[in-house]
């Protein structure tokens, strides 16, 4: 019966008799609530836009205004600047309503001018860096001018409630830092990576660049800054992620995992109901702009640019580049198991309820029909090289059942998969913690869709995961809604609503495919070279649970900083040289901000990294060496995140040179340089839901990606807590110098001695 509701709502028919018309009643009433719902999102969105457009005032100042000066120009008094006399021959007449009319607008152009004045004073403001390198020890304190400036930036921000999308017109643009600043703090992170005569040569490069072409290229460079809002995230979301023709799975996409120090009392259905209606509602909160901005320290905001496409997005193949296509609305959802795909309402008069999408779950647990031919892998074409899947895409899906389907899939408001295998963490049999990474990172190749925004993954035991998708977010904005899934299992929201059912909830709707034999060719082939790419890949998930962020804090070491150098001294250890390493870092501080890379390796950390083999020095000498390693650091990343990073600047710089079709040997040789260690931290605590005194087990072991290059490795790491941390580390098979499992092992004994450098006594000598 849902298929025939879905293919017939209206029908009429000529008879001898006259008209015979025949309609659904209940398929017409979910198109006339869905026409509702969407003029209530309009007017949303439309009193939102209002509301941010004003912001830092408050609407009900506009009718304040009026009435006072309406109240001044009937008094007998002028108005500020005389405005009312001087707009009064603008208008046809003179009488009393005129006048009022008169002084109503002029009202208006005062109450403009003060909005958009604090709006342009509030941005001048926010362009202010200098508390970002202030110390934040225990302790210390903020400089007399950061205390004034955070008093002013209070007083501008502080008397109305923002919503999501508040500060994004008085957040500053990204700045575009000098080419000579650029070149210089380039040379130095490439120094202790070359030799003496090849940094001569990468010198001479860079001086040869810096006044011949360099000049040209950026002053192009400054007229896109003045331009666009953001002169350097278009061109990295084109050209670094939709440009790109390598397979999504493993190369591109990346994973977040549960809380797996605590137990599920959930089972599959359940959970994935509760994650289900968790996502939900935070997609309400996100269209709604409920959803609180992200304020570091309380106060100064992060751009929330990215939240509006965590849903109802996809990214298109194409021959030569891909899109991100994103809806503003959808009421379904795409369920796949076990080789089918199901179309399942989640609107109907409201969100439905956990109990309600638990019942469509078990629906879909308890189907016994098989999978369609080509059905069951169909996905493995999204995993594949982005032309192949774009060709097929053309052919096979452009027209009848298959194109209606494939509708469905991309329009729906995200994807889940309900897995047929545990998701399972003990700590006495580690490969199965190793095996939770694998599945959500790539699963059999063909049961997650990677072009969707993120694919909401539920284990047969009720664990949960996900597969998300990166061009159209970087991976903290996931993380926000992570936490909110997690917290709403935390909080038990789901038995709260047990009781309540007042709805029917629609029944799932298997979609229907029509694939010949050459499109399931095409599907085989695409799960061939899927399998290939899985066969390549190891992960190892590495729990680190001897000390973690309290020691780090005790030994006034930045935790990040303190782990990129044991990421450095593991590095060191496992290949016996240095690399180039690449950290990400945020730079939402500015409008429409992603990320930029901060490069760990230093000239100081590669001299703590020696001294630390070297038993002639003192562990005193050590510490001093690693301090100093930490400071420049944290000075790298504060810089990263003020605009005043290296690689985004030179990869804006190579893409005018493409434009232009000028050859610049120092940019090839630069953005040819692999990144064979490429790291990244996991934000933890982003909503301020997660309570770790109130539930200490509520713990994330964060998420995990690909590596890089070919013979590197990719590192994700999350502090967990006081006394975890978690490493995500992949490797390619087919490399023989690279081993992560191997690398594991040199974390572990890098963080061990790190912890004894600083516990021993200081004047002892001896390898820590």
């Amino acid at each position: 019966m849902a298929e025939a509701h879905s293919a017939v709502a209206f029908s009429f028919a000529i008879t001898h008799e006259g008209w015979d018309v025949n309609f659904d009643r209940e398929v017409l009433n979910l198109v006339w609530q869905s026409g509702i719902r969407s003029w209530k999102k309009r007017f949303a969105r439309f009193m939102n836009s209002v509301h941010n457009g004003v912001y830092p005032a408050h609407l009900w100042t506009l009718w304040i205004t009026m009435c006072i000066t309406s109240a001044i120009h009937f008094s007998g008094y002028k108005v500020p600047y005389d405005l009312v006399t001087k707009v009064m021959p603008l208008l046809p007449g003179s009488c009393v309503r005129w006048q009022l009319i008169g002084s109503m607008l002029a009202a208006m152009g005062l109450w403009l001018s003060v909005i958009f004045t604090m709006r342009y004073m509030l941005k001048l403001l926010l362009l202010y860096k200098g508390w970002m390198y202030e110390s934040r020890a225990k302790g210390s304190k903020p400089s007399t001018f950061t205390k004034f400036w955070l008093l002013v930036v209070r007083v501008f921000s502080g008397w109305n409630t923002p919503k999501l999308y508040s500060f994004q017109g008085s957040l500053p643009k990204l700045p575009l830092p000098a080419l000579h600043d650029t070149m210089t703090r380039y040379l130095r992170s490439a120094r202790p990576l070359l030799d003496e005569d090849n940094y001569k040569k990468m010198e001479g490069l860079a001086s040869d660049f810096e006044n011949g072409i360099g000049v040209k290229l950026q002053r192009y460079l400054v007229l896109k800054s003045w331009w666009s809002s953001n002169y350097v995230s278009d061109w990295w979301e084109e050209y670094v992620y939709l440009r790109g023709r390598s397979p999504l799975m493993i190369n591109s996409n990346f994973y977040g995992v549960d809380t797996i120090m605590m137990d599920t009392d959930k089972g599959q259905a359940a959970r994935a109901a509760s994650a289900i209606n968790s996502c939900l509602h935070y997609r309400r909160l996100v269209e709604r702009q409920e959803l609180q901005p992200i304020l570091i320290q309380g106060l100064v905001p992060l751009c929330s640019w990215q939240y509006e496409r965590i849903f109802n997005t996809t990214r298109i193949p194409g021959i030569e580049t891909d899109k991100i296509q994103h809806w503003s609305d959808s009421n379904h959802i795409v369920v796949y198991h076990k080789g089918r795909y199901y179309k399942v309402i989640i609107y109907k008069g409201r969100i439905l309820k956990p109990n309600e999408i638990q019942e469509q779950i078990e629906y879909i647990l308890n189907d016994a029909s098989e999978p369609l031919p080509g059905e069951e892998k169909l996905a493995a074409l999204t995993a594949g090289e982005r032309t192949t899947w774009a060709n097929a895409r053309r052919v096979y899906f452009n027209t009848g059942v298959n194109k209606i389907s494939l509708d469905t899939i991309e329009k729906a408001a995200f994807v889940v998969t309900l897995d047929d295998v545990p998701y399972e963490y003990d700590s006495a049999d580690p490969t199965k913690l190793d095996k939770y990474g694998k599945t959500l990172l790539h699963g059999k190749g063909y049961d997650r869709w990677f072009d969707k925004s993120f694919t909401l993954c539920i284990g047969s035991n009720g664990r949960l995961g996900f597969n998300a998708e990166h061009s159209w977010a970087d991976a903290a904005v996931l993380c926000h809604v992570w936490e909110d899934v997690i917290m709403d299992n935390i909080d038990k929201r789901y038995e709260n609503d047990m009781k309540i059912k007042d709805v029917t909830p629609p029944t799932p709707m298997r979609l229907k495919w029509d694939m010949k034999s050459d499109c399931q060719s095409v599907i085989e082939t695409a799960v061939v070279s899927a399998n290939n790419l899985i066969a390549d890949l190891d992960l190892k998930i590495y729990v680190h649970d001897a000390y973690g962020k309290g020691f780090m804090k005790k030994a006034k070491v930045s935790p990040d900083a303190y782990l990129q150098m044991a990421l450095q001294l593991a590095y060191y250890r496992d290949s016996g040289k240095f690399s180039l390493t690449y950290e990400a870092s945020m730079t939402r501080l500015f409008r429409e901000g992603r990320t930029e890379t901060v490069r760990p390796c230093t000239i100081e950390s590669s001299e703590w990294v020696k001294s630390m083999d070297d038993p002639k020095i003192s562990t005193e000498e050590r510490i001093r060496l690693m301090q100093a390693a930490c400071v420049t650091h944290q000075k790298g990343y504060q810089d990263a995140m003020c605009g005043k990073g290296i690689d985004r600047h030179l990869f804006c710089l190579y893409v005018v040179s493409k434009y232009l079709e000028v050859d610049s040997p120092f940019l090839q040789k630069v953005l040819s340089e692999p990144w064979r260690l490429s790291t990244s931290q996991t934000p933890h605590g982003q909503t301020g839901r997660i309570d770790l005194k109130k539930h200490p087990k509520c713990i994330s072991a964060g998420g995990g990606f690909g590596p890089v290059a070919d013979d590197g490795y990719g590192v994700s790491y999350i502090i967990a807590g006081e006394d975890v941390l978690f490493f995500h580390i992949s490797n390619k098979r087919s490399s023989n110098q690279t081993d992560c499992h191997r690398f594991a092992d040199h974390i572990r004994d890098a963080l061990a001695d790190i912890k004894s450098m600083f516990v021993e006594p200081p004047k002892q000598n001896g390898k820590a």
